[in-house]
């Protein structure tokens, strides 16, 4: 036979049995983390109650007319504009409108040493891609001459081009002979590379200041002869000469040139048509080519010489082409096939 259980057992069991019939208490959920898209309460009492559709015939619903409009609160930032349609989608980034800036023109280092190292001067180069010649008038205008200077500082070291004139007084009877009073010289890009006053050896019987613009106060710190040709001539030593009838100038300075290394304006073909059957004057021509008036009253001998350089860098080609077939001994054999192939093109 079992043992009889205890009182005690007989009252834990009765217990237990209760327990386990009576129904279990649904388990608490756990709290869900918040995710982006869930508005917290925080959030949803920042936003503004969104109102609810309109009625028919687009009229609001009374009570939606009654919500009042939500407060602003400090600190909470504008809402961005609407894209418009032409902008990009999510994700794809779209750089704003950025006027175009072309960059300036100008010749690499590279390109500097290549043309070193193949004998071609600055000047070709920058004749080729057309540095410095977008203004006209700026050589001009933009520096003005400095008479009687001597060499200008700096310009020890002179360009494969240079442009001359000069200024005379009559001397002899009458005052019919030139002398030199004043010379000017310019390199390739018009800047003054040399300019005096000259004492001519003989008396002076007519100074026509009104053209050339020389005076006897001038004399007074005028260089001597020799002195002003001796410069002249170390600057003209195997360059290229451009001026305006030449002739003269060379002439009055008691120097040769080589034909071959002269450029002047007053023969050039192409301008023959401003001459009327005879050599154009400078000043026809750059009042014609390039639009500038000079030579009104007292002459300025730097201005001259660099209009003869605007003339001549302005039609530098055909100055080359004129050159080739005038002295075709003298043209070097790259730009002798440079222009055998361009024949052949046309």
């Amino acid at each position: 036979m079992a043992p009889e259980l205890s009182s005690n057992w007989k009252k834990l069991q009765a217990k237990i049995k209760a327990e386990s019939a009576a129904p279990k208490p649904a388990p608490k959920p756990a709290p869900k983390r918040k995710t982006p898209g869930d508005n917290s309460l925080e959030e949803q009492q920042q936003k503004p109650p969104l109102k609810k559709q309109r009625s028919q015939q687009g009229k609001p619903s009374q009570k939606a007319s009654k919500v009042a409009p939500p407060k602003k609160q400090d600190n909470i930032p504008k809402s961005k504009p609407k894209p418009s349609s032409s902008s990009s989608q999510m994700g794809i980034t779209q750089s704003s409108k950025i006027d175009p800036v072309l960059p300036k023109k100008g010749i690499s280092p590279s390109l500097a040493l290549w043309a070193a190292d193949n004998d071609i001067s600055p000047e070709d180069l920058a004749e080729a891609y057309g540095l410095g010649a977008g203004k006209t008038n700026s050589m001009l205008t933009e520096t003005p001459a400095r008479p009687n200077e001597g060499l200008a500082p700096g310009m020890e070291v002179v360009g494969k081009y240079i442009a001359i004139d000069c200024e005379m007084v009559g001397v002899g009877d009458g005052g019919h002979e030139h002398a030199l009073a004043r010379v000017s010289v310019v390199d390739f890009h018009g800047r003054q590379v040399y300019d005096s006053f000259v004492r001519p050896k003989e008396r002076v019987t007519d100074w026509r200041t009104h053209v050339s613009g020389v005076a006897p106060k001038h004399m007074a710190t005028a260089r001597t002869f020799e002195e002003v040709q001796a410069k002249v001539a170390e600057l003209l030593k195997g360059r290229i000469l451009i001026g305006h009838d030449v002739k003269h100038d060379t002439q009055v300075l008691m120097l040769d040139h080589p034909h071959k290394d002269i450029r002047d304006t007053a023969k050039f073909s192409g301008f023959r048509k401003y001459g009327n059957g005879r050599k154009p004057a400078l000043r026809t021509l750059a009042q014609e080519i390039l639009s500038v008036e000079i030579q009104n009253g007292e002459h300025s001998s730097i201005e001259d010489a660099r209009v003869a350089m605007l003339l001549f860098r302005k039609h530098k080609s055909a100055f080359d082409m004129e050159h080739a077939n005038r002295y075709p001994d003298s043209v070097p054999q790259s730009f002798k096939g440079k222009s055998k192939k361009s024949k052949k093109l046309k």
